[in-house]
């Protein structure tokens, strides 16, 4: 099959509602696709402004919280805003706390970490995207859920 045949039949292909065509001819083999699989992950963006408005949501309902848990509200105060460096999201994508289901988390609240260690993955178009951590020091505050939905520059983790 030569090029000028190749392109009739992309035009036909184009022109047509047929989304894919294997053609094989002796030795040569092509196979067109007018619509990429790729296209299907792009759908969980419609979840990213929910996602980025929790964090602010628990800051501006903590001093509810002290107003009617008295003392365990400036825990949860200090939980909420703890003082540290912020880790934030370098992509829009998924966020997942452990590298699959079955393992365990990167980090917990309350662990030691060092600069350059992996604190979660963000998957972004299939591809899984490991952030590692700027800082050394303690993870003080997880701020999104396993699983969630992430916004570019969106607040990750507080580190202190």
């Amino acid at each position: 099959m030569d090029l000028k045949e190749i392109k009739k039949l992309l035009d036909l292909i184009a022109e047509s509602e047929v989304n894919e065509v294997s053609i094989e001819e002796g030795d040569f083999k092509i196979k067109v696709k007018k619509k990429s699989d790729v296209e299907q992950p792009q759908m969980p963006v419609q979840y990213q402004i929910p996602a980025a408005q929790p964090p602010q949501t628990a800051q501006e309902q903590a001093p509810q919280g002290q107003a009617t848990a008295g003392g365990g509200g400036s825990e949860s105060e200090e939980q909420t805003e703890p003082s540290g460096n912020v880790v934030k999201s370098p992509i829009v994508g998924t966020f997942y706390r452990s590298p699959s289901p079955d393992d365990d988390a990167f980090v917990q609240v309350g662990d030691q970490i060092e600069k350059g260690q992996t604190l979660c993955i963000v998957e972004a178009m299939k591809i899984m995207n490991e952030i590692e951590s700027e800082y050394s020091g303690e993870v003080k505050k997880i701020l999104v859920d396993d699983s969630e939905p992430v916004e570019y520059d969106q607040p990750l983790f507080i580190i202190g």
